[in-house]
């Protein structure tokens, strides 16, 4: 869904952190609260973490609004940089009908595709993306082209001419619309980018005045099983439905696993955190991805904690959630980069642009926890440590506190069947004045981290064997 809705100097040394005065590496007190870290307790795989720069906003990082070259770099390093920016892992690209903006002459004629090799800067952004390792490309089509469709646009709802109940005079537009699809991700292989993941819709339950179609939930699995076959001898993975509430998206997962076909071509089942929030998971025991969102606001807004919202304790907040109670495997914030009164992570203002503690609250999790991690338990008695714990394809142990006291909280982490009894566990801290900073390394000995999580922060422990 599109929104209405000093440049920055990465701090990477130790520093001393809130008015308490401890550090994130401090031993605790007597009194700490004990918390288990277990690798026994296995939860969901984790596909990565990522963006979508649609609308045009590729094209502005490409500097088509004054950005220069070394500004440009500055903002995909903050994004893309596994050491001093997030590390984002998922790229989502949005599909419109530019590759075939007018009717070819109905749905069985030869198709008149058209393809300049820039996608409003998309395909620039992928290759970007891709120098910095990312390997998940998530094409995604907010509407079919609108003479595909029953209102003949492509904004403001409409349905595929075809599916059940969307009947049209120029005829059945499933096959041609999935050839359609099928088509872009090609082009963009053309390019060097390889698309993995293919998405038929966006939004389905919400009429926009911008590119915008209508499906219900048995119209959705419908499509599934003509676009299906087609993805997958294409090599793409099917993903579907991306609702714009959590609650919302539970209805399509449904129609799709109630159907035996339908159920076997979807790979992932992802769902938007507007309308309804992450509370649990989705009903399907395929991989699932909050696929979408940012917290509404009316201004720009750089802060860690300020309870307007939209801040960067907000977004941490939402991306433990999503984890923790609904189980995502992948998690897609809306803009990276934006202009105006954006929620993005940043935004882009001429040649300068602005960061907000939003990144950082995302970096958290997504430069540490890497494609290939698994959720493992994370416990603890203290309503107010909000943890989540993850083993990396490496060996490496992520362990994610956000600390929701106005007081620090000292913390003894059992670590269990983790295989690491002696090691070194460094934090990372996001609060008011740290943005995924790197403080002082803490020792694990016989399976225990003493530690002290600063009062209303983000901490990250990668935890290495020794």
């Amino acid at each position: 869904m599109q929104r209405r809705v000093r440049k920055w100097a990465l701090t990477a040394s130790a520093a001393l952190l809130t008015a308490t005065g401890a550090t994130a590496a401090a031993l605790p007190s007597a009194e700490a609260t004990p918390a288990t870290v277990d690798g026994a307790t296995v939860y969901q795989p984790i596909d990565g973490f990522g963006i979508s720069e649609h609308f045009g906003r590729a094209a502005i990082m490409n500097g088509s609004q004054g950005l220069s070259a070394q500004h440009q770099r500055e903002i995909l390093d903050l994004l893309f940089n596994r050491t001093t920016g997030a590390g984002l892992s998922i790229l989502r690209l949005g599909i419109d009908s530019g590759i075939q903006p007018t009717d070819p002459g109905g749905p069985n004629a030869t198709p008149k595709y058209t393809w300049d090799g820039y996608d409003k800067g998309q395909v620039w952004l992928a290759q970007q993306a891709k120098a910095y390792g990312v390997n998940r490309f998530y094409a995604d089509a907010w509407t079919a082209p609108g003479y595909m469709k029953t209102n003949g646009t492509d904004a403001n709802g409409g349905t595929l001419c075809g599916l059940a109940g969307a009947s049209c005079a120029s005829g059945d537009w499933r096959r041609a619309y999935a050839d359609f699809l099928v088509q872009y991700a090609k082009f963009y292989g053309q390019e060097g980018i390889g698309v993995t993941d293919l998405g038929f819709t966006n939004e389905p339950d919400w009429t926009a005045t911008y590119d915008s179609m209508r499906l219900t939930p048995a119209q959705a699995a419908e499509f599934t099983k003509v676009l299906g076959p087609v993805a997958a001898a294409n090599g793409y993975k099917l993903a579907c439905c991306d609702s714009f509430g959590w609650t919302q998206q539970k209805a399509y997962t449904s129609a799709i696993e109630a159907d035996p076909v339908a159920r076997g071509y979807v790979t992932t089942h992802t769902g938007h955190n507007y309308a309804s929030a992450v509370d649990s998971p989705l009903p399907t025991s395929k991989r699932t991805w909050m696929s979408e969102w940012s917290p509404n606001g009316t201004t720009w807004n750089e802060n860690w904690d300020d309870g307007s919202g939209y801040d960067g304790f907000t977004v941490a907040t939402a991306v433990n959630d999503a984890l923790t109670k609904g189980n995502v495997s992948g998690y897609v914030y809306w803009y990276g980069a934006s202009t105006g009164a954006t929620r993005g992570l940043i935004q882009m203002d001429g040649d300068n642009y602005h960061v907000s503690k939003r990144l950082w609250a995302l970096a958290n999790y997504s430069r540490f926890i890497r494609p290939g991690a698994v959720r493992i338990g994370a416990t603890t008695g203290d309503a107010n440590l909000r943890l989540s714990a993850f083993r990396n394809p490496d060996g490496t142990v992520a362990v994610v506190a956000l600390n929701a006291s106005t007081t620090a909280t000292p913390v003894s982490f059992s670590l269990r069947n983790t295989g690491i009894t002696t090691g070194t566990a460094t934090p990372y801290l996001t609060d008011g004045t740290h943005g995924t900073a790197r403080q002082p390394a803490a020792a694990v000995s016989s399976g225990t981290l003493n530690t002290t999580v600063p009062a209303r922060s983000l901490v990250t422990y990668t935890i290495r064997k020794q």
